[in-house]
């Protein structure tokens, strides 16, 4: 598994984690170290067409790829270092001001795994319910694990990066706009995870 410090993992992540380590080995044959030694031999050095060249040249596909390339090019600030992709991701002050009133909300309910990604900050219970990313201009989207309903701003979402869950987006321009309506969605998103 990518070193991620288990408090940053929902008990499903970590199983998931476990699952694409145990069918790597026992649907291709080779362990995790073999797959980080070809990894090693790619000639791309983009992460985008590692992952092509995996998928097209050993027949490893998305998720079991990213696996691989996280154990043999471990990012900078990776998994195991959240303050730093939070810091990394959050530079816009007037974004970061939005996230941080979020994530107060979030934080506030029982039993949270927040977790960071390089595109995403993300809050999850048992599954995730709510993940934020900035955008330009001092904003940040929400998504929530939540139907879209237009009558109460939440849209369905683009193209986000995140959990598939997650099926409403919200756009909130100031700090002031994550108010009780922001917390009572946040809820209902987390009761459903």
């Amino acid at each position: 598994m990518p070193k991620v410090q288990a408090e940053h993992l929902t008990t499903a992540q970590r199983k998931w984690f476990a699952s694409v380590r145990e069918g790597l080995q026992r649907d291709t044959g080779k362990s995790l170290t073999e797959w980080v030694a070809i990894a090693h031999t790619c000639p791309a050095t983009a992460p985008r067409a590692r992952l092509k060249w995996f998928k097209d040249t050993h027949g490893l596909l998305q998720n079991r790829a990213s696996y691989v390339l996280a154990e043999a090019f471990p990012p900078a600030a990776g998994w195991s270092e959240p303050e730093a992709l939070r810091d990394a991701l959050w530079t816009d002050r007037a974004a970061r001001a939005i996230f941080e009133a979020v994530e107060t909300m979030a934080l506030a309910l029982p039993a949270i795994v927040a977790g960071q990604r390089r595109g995403f900050s993300a809050w999850s219970r048992s599954y995730q319910f709510a993940a934020m990313r900035p955008m330009k201009g001092g904003h940040a989207r929400l998504g929530l694990a939540i139907a879209p309903d237009p009558a109460v701003g939440l849209e369905p979402p683009r193209n986000e990066g995140w959990s598939e869950r997650l099926k409403s987006t919200i756009v909130l321009h100031a700090p002031g706009d994550a108010g009780p309506h922001i917390a009572a969605l946040l809820k209902t998103a987390w009761e459903a995870s």
